[in-house]
């Protein structure tokens, strides 16, 4: 399994009901606290670069804090920034610590209303400037604003170039600062629209901050600044005045969930985390639509809102395949799912030969797809079974029975994932032996020589792992034939909403296109598609045509797959080595609900998508094949 760096996580509580309220009901205030810990955890898996907390107090008075934001960095984030609200806090005495009120009015992180984030780098960026939450500070509580979320933008210079033209001066090109000043921008705005409301209804001073609060509408921020956005985001955010929103992209790439009664409303980036978190049943868990708004005001109204048109709604298929936490019990079905459509490619692969064919998973994200093909290749059997029995007719004893009930499928837990290999070894023999000793595999599982071995993994996108350890660790076996499976498609596209996949190079289904067109003496394909993407450069996004997949044309699944086996044999492995990919159609059968599979098939669901990917062609070919052509 190759680890992708992917969709950042997002958390959030808004507690309806006093700190005493909780204090008395579940023995203590830090009620909404320890949430927000439990739904950050149960999203781990998201985000293990950094993360980050920010909370605001409802009521607090002139002179005292009410934003307060704890960030860190590393795998043990979320460890390091809750242990270090606990020793804030630890600087208290027993009594302030166990008064409610006293916390509401004094403690810090002592609110009601906390968002958190998990954040996995797609840019390379590092760093804690570049950790969520983001705040932007104002001597006007309603002005203050603190942003974080689940995003990529494609189109970072045009939103920059929208802020410039109003007068500002970014001092990041970073979509999540761009965002964070141009969302600032329009709630500087909304307020002194508010504030000429104010002062034209005769108020004052005070009496207009108190207005401003009080009718702030971050619907209208949201509106103003996302019609320019391009990409996949949920954008988490709150005010100093208590205001709090969640956007997601009118695609609905990226996924949000919430829940609200009549003491809380949480939102998260998975399901299962909040039904777990808030011990709630999946039927009260709503999903945030594409394009729609969660608005919680300051007085604790809950409200949706659609701030953007539905847009060729596209919500993401890795995040079924891989990404999320396969515990929501509609993703665990898929997956499943997912396993059960490749038990005739995989039948095929071993010659139909069960007997001497044992089946397995590569650590642990396949577990789900391994038992629906488990399953699928039982039901074959138990088929096989019937029409022996049926042809035995009444001349069967029970010896022969026997032996035709009892065959099975051969499943074992063959392929072990050891240890986490660290980077700190530089020399390339050295990282490369080490790397091949990441996963270790059950000795005496297989009978040597004779039988097929069949793994199967949830995605082959750079194929790194395979040819540096699994492969050749798996051949330790001495199987037959070794076939990898991957329960989903040829990864053949970068993507730009979310996932560290941006360049060409890094996909193995496209090295083996590109090897099969030179070997084929097409190497004018590969120019004429580079031509075109020079062609479009330039041109609006919104006309530009993704020509990219005319290097897979008239090349078949079948071919790349071989031809990706190749590429990925270790440099003394001899045994036969196959490669068995899900198909688009099987991938949309088993997920139905989430038809976004640009990096399948090309089809991105946004205009900065196309104009990116021709760009990342482009550039391959130019440090790449011109030498290698010669044109």
């Amino acid at each position: 399994m190759e680890l992708l760096k992917h969709e950042c996580g997002v958390a959030a509580i808004r507690l309806l009901r006093p700190l005493t309220y909780f204090q008395e009901k579940y023995g203590t205030w830090m009620y909404g606290l320890n949430k927000l810990y439990l739904m950050m955890e149960k999203q781990h898996n998201r985000g293990q670069e950094g993360a980050g907390i920010a909370c605001v107090k409802m009521g607090a008075q002139p002179g005292s804090e009410y934003m307060f934001r704890e960030r860190a960095e590393g795998a043990g984030a979320i460890e390091e920034i809750f242990s270090t609200v606990n020793h804030r806090l630890a600087e208290y005495g027993e009594e302030e610590l166990s008064d409610a009120a006293e916390a509401a009015r004094n403690l810090p992180f002592a609110g009601e209303l906390y968002m958190g984030h998990l954040r996995y780098s797609t840019t390379g960026r590092r760093g804690l400037a570049y950790v969520h939450p983001f705040l932007r500070r104002n001597n006007w509580r309603a002005r203050n604003l603190c942003i974080c979320g689940n995003f990529n933008m494609t189109n970072v210079e045009e939103i920059f170039r929208t802020i410039e033209e109003k007068g500002q001066h970014p001092r990041m090109l970073s979509d999540t600062y761009l965002l964070l000043e141009q969302l600032g921008h329009r709630l500087d705005r909304e307020s002194e629209r508010l504030f000429e409301e104010a002062k034209e209804m005769g108020l004052k001073d005070s009496a207009i901050t108190r207005y401003i609060e009080e009718h702030i509408n971050p619907a209208n921020v949201l509106r103003q600044a996302a019609s320019v956005w391009d990409g996949g985001y949920v954008l988490c955010g709150v005010t100093g005045s208590g205001e709090f929103f969640a956007m997601r992209d009118p695609w609905g790439i990226r996924p949000a969930f919430w829940y609200a009664d009549d003491e809380v409303m949480a939102l998260a980036s998975e399901r299962p985390v909040l039904q777990t978190s808030l011990n709630v049943p999946i039927g009260s868990v709503r999903e945030l639509g594409p394009g729609e708004a969660l608005l919680v005001s300051a007085a604790g109204r809950i409200r949706t809102e659609q701030i953007l048109p539905r847009r060729n709604v596209a919500p993401c298929s890795f995040e079924r395949v891989y990404f999320s936490r396969g515990s929501d019990r509609d993703i665990y079905r898929e997956r499943k799912s997912l396993g059960r459509r490749l038990v005739e490619p995989v039948l095929r692969a071993v010659d139909y030969d069960l007997e001497h064919t044992v089946v397995s998973y590569i650590p642990n994200t396949a577990e789900a797809a391994y038992f629906g093909l488990v399953e699928g290749l039982n039901d074959y059997l138990n088929e096989l079974k019937l029409q022996q029995i049926k042809q035995l007719g009444g001349a069967s004893d029970d010896a022969v029975l026997r032996r035709i009930l009892s065959t099975r499928v051969r499943a074992e837990k063959v392929a072990w994932k050891d240890i986490k290999m660290r980077t700190f070894i530089a020399e390339g023999h050295s990282r490369k032996d080490l790397a091949a000793h990441v996963y270790d595999v059950t000795y005496g599982s297989l009978n040597e020589g004779e039988d097929n071995l069949v793994v199967i993994d949830d995605s082959i996108v750079r194929g790194t792992t395979l040819r540096e350890s699994i492969v050749r660790i798996m051949d330790r076996l001495g199987p037959r034939r070794i076939v990898v499976v991957s329960s989903s498609p040829q990864v053949r596209y970068p993507d730009y909403y979310g996932i560290d996949m941006a360049r060409m190079d890094e996909f193995i289904a496209f090295k083996a296109a590109v090897a099969l067109r030179l070997e084929r003496g097409e190497a004018h394909v590969l120019r004429d598609v580079y031509d075109r993407c020079k062609a479009q450069a330039g041109r609006p996004k919104e006309e530009v045509v993704n020509v990219v997949t005319d290097v897979y044309a008239g090349l078949s699944a079948e071919d790349i797959s071989a031809k990706t086996a190749e590429l990925l044999r270790p440099e003394g492995v001899t045994t036969d080595i196959r490669i068995v990919y899900q198909t688009l159609e099987g991938l949309h059968e088993a997920c139905p609900n989430h038809p976004g599979d640009w990096y399948f098939s090309g089809r991105y669901p946004t205009p900065g998508g196309v104009a990116r990917v021709l760009a990342a062609y482009a550039d391959y070919y130019e440090k790449n094949l011109i030498k290698q052509t010669g044109n």
